[in-house]
């Protein structure tokens, strides 16, 4: 039986676990020092982002997302709103659902803090080659779809 076939060991999970533990917290602290580069918060951060990768979400869909209170989607939302980054806009089918629009304001501040984070990341596993990146890829989206199903 070949390395690659061998099954992974506890020793391999523990050191998994522990990595990317501690890359994920350096991501999430590099990520707030980045964001303070910029005129919105971490929780207007998250909220922006899930518009940008989502579309249009109602305050109840974006709340759950969040796992966030309603309420306390509510208070953001009307923050955000009130700094031109969102817009609430009624559902053309159905009249009485509104839902959260993001506009140019807001993707721009979203481009831009999503460039500075990727300028980081540049940064940091810019000398590996395309192929190893490839690799990573490959191996994170496994993880990610795997987490996913659980």
């Amino acid at each position: 039986m070949s390395e690659l076939e061998k099954p992974m060991t506890q020793e391999s999970i523990v050191l998994i676990e522990r990595l990317l533990r501690e890359v994920s917290t350096i991501v999430k602290r590099k990520g707030r020092e980045i964001l303070t580069r910029f005129p919105i918060t971490q929780p207007q951060f998250s909220a922006l982002i899930w518009l940008y990768e989502e579309g249009d979400l109602t305050i109840g869909e974006l709340s759950q997302k969040m796992f966030l209170a309603c309420s306390t989607m509510t208070d953001l939302v009307d923050r955000m709103e009130k700094n031109e980054l969102v817009a609430r806009v009624r559902d053309e089918r159905d009249r009485r659902v509104v839902r959260i629009h993001m506009l140019s304001k807001g993707k721009e501040i979203i481009d831009q803090v999503l460039e500075a984070r990727q300028a980081y990341l540049t940064k940091m596993i810019g000398s590996i080659s395309e192929a190893e990146a490839i690799r990573i890829t490959k191996m994170l989206t496994q993880l990610h779809e795997q987490m996913n199903k659980s």
